[in-house]
């Protein structure tokens, strides 16, 4: 039998899968939120299903996990540590994904608000953004587009003129949850080589998301 897999967006089948994984190991002492949904839309062209898989995935399940991970905690009055995987456009907007941007920018407020109401009961919980990781699970088609942009491990669109590596995000992802950060609660780690600042003293010319995607002009 493998694994007690679930939708984390039904929070009666988290609490579920939460019962399985105590038994089989005992209580959880890290969680790690990384389920997502994205994919590229203008926002005009987004519809309202559209919009919930990508939110309710996203922030709501992230939420359902995460609160039943810290009502375990907080019945026990055992610490424990939340980490989020999150995303760079959550600060700065991300144009052709306004879904999984807003849903993002809530996950970052998740570890913002929960730091300081939790904070007291020794449950920690922070967010980590990973940069451009290339990894055996990727689409074929993102692999192949990043292989046409950048062939091997040189990437001179990136600012440390490389991708990263798993191994990396790992070491990030080992920090936050281990006692070496303890006393780090309330933060957003951003492993991505600098990538998501700005780089260039003239901002580049505007291309319209629709444009960029290759969609037709709107037509409701």
């Amino acid at each position: 039998m493998g694994p007690p897999v679930c939708d984390i967006r039904d929070p009666e089948r988290v609490a579920e899968v939460f019962d399985a994984a105590e038994a089989a190991l005992g209580p959880p002492d890290v969680l790690i939120n990384n389920a997502a949904a994205n994919f590229p839309c203008p926002a005009e062209d987004l519809s309202p299903n559209a919009w919930r898989a990508v939110v309710d995935t996203t922030l709501t399940g992230t939420w359902f996990t995460t609160r039943e991970f810290a009502r375990r905690h907080l019945a026990a009055g055992t610490p424990g540590s939340i980490v989020n995987i999150g995303a760079s456009y959550a600060w700065t907007g991300g144009p052709g994904f306004a879904h999984s941007a807003a849903a993002k920018a809530g996950v970052k407020n998740l570890v913002e608000t929960l730091a300081v109401e939790w904070g007291p009961y020794g449950i920690q919980i922070n967010g980590l953004v990973p940069g451009l990781v290339p990894h055996p699970d990727m689409s074929a088609d993102i692999r192949g587009g990043l292989e046409r942009a950048a062939p091997g491990d040189r990437d001179d669109r990136q600012p440390a003129l490389r991708v990263g590596a798993p191994r990396e995000l790992g070491w990030a992802a080992t920090f936050l949850a281990s006692p070496y950060a303890r006393f780090v609660t309330g933060h957003t780690l951003v492993v991505d080589g600098a990538n998501w600042q700005r780089r260039s003293l003239v901002q580049p010319a505007v291309v319209p998301v629709r444009e960029q995607l290759g969609r037709p002009p709107f037509s409701p």
